[in-house]
């Protein structure tokens, strides 16, 4: 049957409705219960044969004549409800026929077990509450086009209760999330969205106008540059959930807009943000799936801290047997980049091509949860340089099944410093690297009135429910991801 045919029937019972002086659409109901507190007090209700009232989606219906079973759904779970001619009335059991899969209605009733035990409310009264005009389809996972899942995830969630529980799960890692941080004495801040200097992170922001103004302002690619100057103004431990922007493309790991923690923690360094990412996943992990250690695809993952500490330049070692030396140009890179079959382009610059030989020499091989650390400084543009070594930075990556996971490093605090880093990353943009960031002068002198010795953090937090959850796409973990246009 044609998708019209099937709205044009239910638009008919919705007359036949209106004719039975019924509301198709209600503004409120009184419900006492729901669904599994329903199951939770069974014995108790059943003995003082209180009468409940439950609400919410009727899924599966099995009419024989005047008697018939359904199963309503709401936020708690399910419960089978009896319709009978005998208890509803002819009245109400009129109301009850006219009723279809999808549709939201209020029962009230007393409750009992069925041969087979299954908890069950006899309905005394039946309340339309809202009357769908879409079939729900049987088998939604059986869809070839996957994607119409994600377009329309408002039926996704209403026909398969895994998704929902995915969500709730994302939900509840981000409350333990701030629980956690809570207990360790930080404070939840916000940072501006709209910002006129892009710059925390290398990436293309996304570009927007403000009238009144006359100017450009561009969605934040990271809070980090915000977050500084509210550390420099004294708070020594913040944190922001937030969301970014990167205008790049779309993978099952990536998504244009995205959730990420990040923290900051005065007179810490990078060594104990490793401790501290440890533990916070970790944490995480125990507190939704019940252990740190989880499966992930095919693959069992251990969270148990302590975790694999690896310096950047040693990974190409054990991993691609490369002596990696930092100290080579761009023309040398490139070459060895063809050397090692990485794809790269001769005008790429230093910092993207040491990122190409990461990305497909090391990164493949991080399967269990790793640190990787001290980052050459020419790719880690905020991070403070090691004194004994200038080339490079007290940066680290997390990795968990071959995904970054998390970025840190040990603040640089030097202002005159930080301008000549933001002059190379201007210079490099000049030069055509549209993700490397212009100099933002106000942060330059926002540190000129002193940054205590700091560490910052931040971690993806849409990963991270896709590791936890065992998801293997990031668009299963986002409500409403970022999906090309139908007409194209």
């Amino acid at each position: 049957m044609e998708q019209d045919e099937q709205v044009q029937q239910r638009l008919e019972k919705i007359e036949k409705l209106r004719e039975l002086g019924v509301k198709p659409y209600e503004r409120k109901y009184e419900r006492t219960h729901y669904a599994r507190e329903v199951a939770e007090n069974y014995d108790a209700l059943s003995e003082s044969q209180q009468m409940v009232s439950v609400a919410g989606r009727m899924k599966t219906v099995r009419r024989m004549g005047k008697a018939s079973f359904a199963d309503l759904w709401d936020d708690s779970g399910k419960i089978q409800v009896y319709f009978k001619l005998n208890n509803l009335g002819e009245e109400k059991y009129e109301i009850f026929k006219l009723v279809d899969i999808g549709d939201i209605i209020g029962v009230s009733g007393k409750v009992f077990k069925t041969r087979t035990e299954e908890i069950t409310i006899v309905a005394e009264d039946i309340v339309m509450l809202s009357k769908s005009l879409r079939e729900l389809p049987e088998k939604w996972h059986g869809l070839r086009d996957v994607e119409l899942r994600y377009r329309r995830r408002y039926v996704d969630l209403i026909a398969n209760p895994d998704v929902k529980t995915v969500f709730e799960m994302r939900f509840a890692i981000i409350r333990r999330i701030r629980e956690f941080l809570f207990e360790k004495n930080f404070i939840e801040v916000e940072t501006p969205m709209m910002q006129a200097v892009p710059g925390g992170a290398a990436a293309r922001p996304f570009i927007t106008h403000h009238n009144a103004l006359d100017i450009d302002l561009y969605l934040r690619i990271a809070p980090e540059l915000y977050l500084k100057r509210i550390a420099v103004g004294g708070f020594e431990r913040i944190f922001e959930i937030n969301r970014n922007f990167r205008n790049e493309g779309i993978s099952t790991k990536h998504n244009p807009e995205f959730t990420m923690l990040e923290l900051y923690q005065a007179f810490a360094d990078y060594n104990d943000l490793m401790t501290l990412s440890e533990q916070l996943i970790a944490d995480a992990a125990q507190a939704v799936t019940g252990s740190t250690k989880i499966v992930f695809g095919e693959i069992e993952l251990d969270l148990t801290p302590p975790w694999t500490r690896i310096k950047w330049v040693d990974a190409f070692k054990q991993f691609a047997d490369l002596d990696l030396d930092l100290g080579m140009d761009a023309a040398q890179l490139f070459e060895l980049c063809k050397e090692k079959r990485v794809d790269a382009d001769p005008d790429m610059n230093k910092g993207q091509l040491l990122d190409r030989l990461f990305d497909d020499l090391v990164e493949p091989n991080l399967v269990q949860p790793t640190f990787l650390y001290d980052y050459p400084t020419e790719i880690s543009p905020l991070a403070r340089q090691h004194d004994d070594n200038p080339a490079i930075t007290e940066r680290f990556e997390l990795f968990i099944n071959c995904m970054e996971m998390a970025n840190a490093f040990t603040e640089l605090t030097d202002p005159m410093e930080q301008l000549r880093r933001f002059e190379h990353q201007q210079a490099l943009r000049d030069a055509g690297d549209e993700e490397a960031p212009p100099v933002d002068e106000d942060f330059v002198t926002a540190l000129q009135y002193g940054l205590r010795p700091t560490g910052g953090l931040g971690m993806g937090i849409d990963r991270l429910v896709m590791l936890l959850t065992n998801q293997q796409s990031i668009r299963d973990v986002i409500f409403f991801p970022t999906l090309r246009p139908v007409e194209q």
